[in-house]
């Protein structure tokens, strides 16, 4: 948001140099961006100064004729400036460029040379007397500016001019802070900081004048339009806005129009009041009705665009059709025109959510958009109106030709807010004096009623959007009190309203995030819009319905995405194209899902792997990633999860996967991993293998446990014996290590397989694992005759229940 000290300075006495005021907002919370110059012309007259010539004496170089001039410039001592102008006598009132200024060239925009002291024709020049188009104020080069002026000598030449320069300031408004979007705003938080008191404008001269050309007014959505204000002025003049008020508006960017437009544009962004104009001719049958219209109506607005309007938006109609989108932006056909002679102001509230939603759907960011999605102040309006009213007659001529009308069947309430003193001290973690925290909420236009020794009720006016709770008001004291005047100390402590859970689900997150970084793993985030046609081509692993958009931007983003797959194919695509196809990735996110009617959002890691585990070198050939490339890297999530014991099953049947496993922890599946069918990936534009496995980040979180169990180290050896198993080619490894751990529970500590073989030899269907058993007894060292039966009963265990041969 951008404010111009000068206008600044009509609501609130500003005597701050540029860093004090930078400290003074940013302090209330009003970010300070930037603080820039700005000048009506080039230089902004900066080292020329109001003079007065003394003595002129005549004198000729080579058929010249030039002058020798002492001339006092307010410094006590005459400076002699030699002059090739022949209208330069000696008391007159002139513009003088000292030494040290710059000249311009004001057509190319450009410096041109510096002003020195120097020896000119054999005479010393201490400056130059100036010339309208040498200063930009004008082409003339006839002769010097003659000044009619009693402005002492040495005055400032941009303060006899009024061009003095204003200062652009940049504020990074935050979305709650609605009340400071405007001058006034901003002057009430330096009123608060300072105690300086706001001047407004006086509507007292405003009077109507007749009721010869009244506009009759219909508000048929009054939830959408709680306050509608409007009166007519008859008998304006369309012209140029004068330079006062063009200069506010060219500081903060706006372009000027015309008066009557220009004065809209001064109460928007002066008083916070967005408002529109209307040539008061364009209004069939002189009625303002404001209404939705029907779903597909076509509307033309100020820029020349036509566009479909939705059956909720708010629209400012006459008696025949619209004409403007209320909130947001005016129409075409009834906008001011030169030919323009009676217009209708008009001022409304109009709510918050009503206009963001038709902004959003038409793309359209206005300054007035800007302001009512975030809300206005609904008591302001009947202010602006006659201000606004007054300016036109101003600068416009004309009188009030009709009844001001002001539909407000429902005035908005001030807020009620229980505040305990003992809550501010919590929060602000430090007390306060009573009288001090009043007279600062009393600085804010907040009124304290029922007061005690315990606490007391803030009256919160309306235009304060974003105080709405207790803490809220805390906030506000605390800011006009100043975050720098919280001294540190070694016992000085805040408190919180609110509870906090015991497990903190974005500190585990960032936890799983650095393990999986530091095992060559990117962060991805992706977008929750997604592709209908996505969920249609694995609608067999889908068994819920897609949540759809009602306003989508496009097909492509038509629904929220049921599973994380695609968004992270997409950015495998995305870099693929771009020559990096060897990729290790996760996101955390969300699916969303329709169940029975309900709208349903889980939380999902996603962990995807294509390409080469390793790059190609002179000391080894480059290898594919595979399956348990993919499973290591889950299995460490889940035992950074503190998940040690779970179920594995294939994965079958499944549209997504061409093969796979689920993992299910207490009887729960939650986690499917494996190979991404090549056509659903190709359907991502994705054409290599991509290994994918999508974790119920919910259930997981759920289940985690932060208490850690340490036991001591073992102080026996363990034993490695290793068996050769021939078996059916259907038994897995997990089935083999169900069976070992269910007759041997206390000695086994780990089981691998080393080697895997299949050929004719072994018969039809069979393969062989070579497997290696490690014992260990906590308690003693193990002995052969311990390690003997339990092989033994193992090798039983095998051949009884998997029907295992033991080769030997």
């Amino acid at each position: 948001m951008k404010i111009s000290l000068n206008w600044l300075k009509q609501f609130v006495e500003i005597n701050e140099n540029a860093q004090e005021l930078d400290e003074l907002l940013t302090g209330t919370g009003l970010e300070v961006e930037s603080i820039e110059r700005h000048e009506a012309i080039l230089g902004g007259l900066q080292g020329f100064v109001v003079g007065e010539v003394l003595t002129c004496e005549r004198f000729e170089v080579k058929e010249k004729q030039l002058s020798l001039t002492t001339v006092d410039i307010g410094t006590g001592t005459p400076s002699q400036v030699i002059c090739g102008a022949s209208n330069v006598d000696a008391g007159q009132k002139v513009i003088v460029a000292t030494v040290g200024t710059t000249l311009y060239d004001h057509a190319a925009g450009k410096a041109i040379f510096q002003i020195t002291s120097k020896k000119t024709y054999g005479h010393l020049s201490e400056g130059m007397i100036c010339a309208e188009d040498e200063l930009g104020l004008g082409t003339s080069h006839d002769g010097i500016l003659v000044l009619d002026t009693e402005l002492p000598n040495g005055t400032p030449a941009a303060q006899y001019f009024n061009l003095e320069a204003d200062l652009l300031v940049e504020i990074g408004l935050t979305p709650n802070r609605a009340d400071a979007a405007s001058h006034w705003g901003v002057a009430r938080d330096v009123k608060a900081k300072t105690g300086r008191a706001i001047t407004l404008p006086s509507v007292e001269n405003f009077k109507v004048e007749n009721n010869n050309f009244p506009i009759e007014l219909v508000v048929e959505k009054p939830e959408d339009c709680p306050r509608f204000c409007g009166v007519t002025i008859d008998g304006v003049k369309v012209q140029d806005s004068p330079e006062w008020l063009r200069k506010y508006l060219e500081t903060i960017g706006l372009r000027p129009i015309n008066n009557i437009v220009d004065i809209t544009n001064y109460i928007c962004h002066g008083l916070g009041q967005p408002m529109h104009a209307y040539d008061w001719h364009a209004i069939k049958g002189q009625k303002i009705v404001v209404k939705t219209l029907e779903a597909g109506t076509k509307f033309t607005t100020l820029d020349e665009v036509e566009r479909t309007l939705g059956e909720t938006d708010l629209m400012i109609c006459d008696a025949e059709e619209a004409v403007g989108i209320a909130g947001v932006f005016g129409g075409m056909k009834s906008g001011i025109k030169p030919e323009t002679t009676r217009v209708y102001l008009e001022v409304a509230y109009f709510d918050p959510a009503s206009v963001r939603k038709t902004a959003q759907r038409h793309g359209l960011k206005t300054d007035a958009s800007f302001r009512f999605e975030r809300g206005t102040d609904p008591k302001a309006k009947l202010f602006a109106l006659k201000h606004a009213a007054l300016l036109i007659q101003e600068l416009a001529g004309g009188v009030v030709a009709s009844e001001v009308t002001d539909f407000y069947p429902s005035p908005i309430a001030d807020f009620n807010i229980k505040v305990l003193y003992k809550n501010i001290d919590r929060l602000i973690g430090k007390k306060l004096e009573k009288t001090l925290i009043k007279d600062i909420l009393t600085a804010l236009d907040i009124q304290i009623q029922d007061e005690n020794e315990d606490g007391f009720t803030a009256i919160v006016p309306p235009f304060r959007v974003d105080v709405t709770r207790e803490a809220d008001v805390i906030e506000e004291i605390l800011r006009i009190y100043g975050f720098n005047n919280i001294e540190l100390s070694e016992n000085l402590g805040t408190d919180y309203l609110s509870s906090f859970p015991a497990k903190d689900r974005d500190n585990l997150q960032l936890k799983l995030s650095q393990i999986l970084a530091a095992n060559g793993f990117n962060e991805i985030i992706t977008n929750s819009l997604t592709k209908p046609v996505y969920a249609e081509l694995i609608k067999a692993d889908l068994p819920n319905d897609n949540v759809e958009i009602l306003n989508k931007l496009s097909e492509d983003l038509g629904v929220m995405r049921q599973t994380m797959l695609f968004s992270g194919l997409e950015v495998l695509a995305y870099n693929i194209n771009r020559r990096q196809k060897d990729l290790r990735v996760f996101d955390f996110g969300k699916t969303y899902h329709k169940i029975n009617d309900k709208y349903v959002e889980k939380r999902h890691l996603a962990i995807f792997i294509t390409g080469n585990t390793e790059n190609e070198t002179w000391q080894m050939k480059s290898q594919k990633v595979a399956f348990h490339t993919l499973a290591s890297a889950v299995n460490k999530v889940l035992g950074s999860l503190g998940v040690k014991n779970f179920d594995s099953k294939p994965l079958e049947n499944s549209a997504t996967f061409e093969y796979g496993l689920s993992y299910l922890v207490n009887k729960k599946e939650v986690v499917k991993l494996g190979l991404v069918k090549p056509n659903v990936a190709k359907k991502a534009e994705v054409k290599q293998h991509v290994f994918f496995a999508d974790i119920d980040w919910d259930y997981l979180f759920k289940q985690y446990n932060d208490k850690a169990v340490f036991a001591e180290l073992p102080k026996f050896p363990e034993v490695r014996r290793d068996l050769s198993l021939v078996i059916d080619k259907t038994v897995s490894f997990d089935q083999i290590q169900k069976f070992a751990r269910n007759y041997e529970k206390n000695l086994l500590k780990q089981i691998n397989v080393f080697d895997v073989y299949q050929g004719d030899n072994l018969g039809e269907g069979k393969k062989s694992y070579s497997v290696s058993f490690t014992l260990q007894d906590y308690e003693q060292t193990l002995t052969d005759k311990v390690i003997d039966k339990t092989m033994e009963k193992l090798m039983g265990a095998f051949e009884k229940e998997i029907g295992a041969v033991i080769r030997k």
